[in-house]
C-alpha cells in the first residue's frame, strides 16, 4: 500500500508539474503576443507621424512634411511699448508646426516647410492683419488717427506679415503706439540682440 500510495503522489506531483508547466508557457506566449502587437502598433504610429504632411487634418494649408524643417527666427512684439510675453505657458507650444518653446518668448520654431505666421497667431489665438493686433482676450489694437500698427520683417517695413513663412535668422518686429522713427529704430536694436535660441 505504501508502495501504491507513494507512486500516485509521484504521478499527481507530475500531472501537477506539467499543468503549471504548460500554464506558466502559455502566459509567457500570450505576454509575447501583446508585447509584439504593442510594438508593432508604436513602429506604424511612429512611421505615420514621421511621414505625415500638411494633408493631416488640422494641418497648416500648404505645409510639407512635419519634421522636414526647423528653422528658428526671432520676434518682438511691442504694444504702447510694452513687450508682449510669448514665455507665458499659454503661448508655449499651441502647434507641433509652429510654435515658441522652453519657457522662450523671443525665439519662433518651424518645423514644417510652408507655414505661414497667420497659422502661429492663430493657434496663439491672437488675431492679426494689416489693421489690427487681437488679444484672447479681445482686445484690439488697431491702426486709426492717433495709433499705428505696424510690421517690420529684417528692418523692412511691410503692410501684412499673415501669408510670410519665416526664414533662419529672419527678425520680426510688430509695433503698435504713436511712436516715432527713433523709437522704432530702438525697437529694431532690441529686436537684434534678442538671442535666438536653437
Amino acid at each position: 500500500m505504501g508502495k501504491k500510495a507513494r507512486k500516485e503522489r509521484e504521478e499527481k506531483r507530475e500531472s501537477f508539474s506539467a499543468k503549471r508547466t504548460a500554464h506558466k508557457r502559455s502566459t509567457s506566449l500570450k505576454a509575447l503576443g501583446i508585447l509584439a502587437a504593442i510594438g508593432v502598433i508604436a513602429a506604424y504610429a511612429s512611421y505615420e507621424f514621421i511621414t505625415m504632411t500638411g494633408d493631416v487634418p488640422g494641418a497648416p494649408e500648404n505645409a510639407g512634411k512635419l519634421g522636414g524643417e526647423h528653422i528658428h527666427a526671432s520676434m518682438l512684439v511691442r504694444i504702447f511699448g510694452d513687450k508682449f510675453d510669448f514665455s507665458l505657458p499659454s503661448y508655449q507650444i499651441k502647434s507641433s508646426w509652429v510654435h515658441f518653446e522652453n519657457q522662450d518668448g523671443d525665439t519662433v520654431h518651424r518645423h514644417a516647410s510652408g507655414v505661414e505666421l497667420e497659422f502661429l497667431f492663430n493657434s496663439l489665438k491672437i488675431g492679426i492683419d494689416e489693421n489690427c493686433y487681437t488679444f484672447p482676450d479681445g482686445r484690439a489694437f488697431c491702426t486709426n488717427e492717433e495709433y499705428s500698427l505696424k510690421y517690420f520683417i529684417n528692418h523692412k517695413q511691410v503692410d501684412d506679415i499673415r501669408e510670410y513663412v519665416v526664414v533662419e535668422e529672419d527678425r520680426i518686429l510688430i509695433s503698435y503706439g504713436n511712436d516715432d522713427n527713433s523709437v522704432i529704430e530702438q525697437q529694431l536694436s532690441e529686436l537684434d540682440s534678442q538671442i535666438i535660441q536653437r
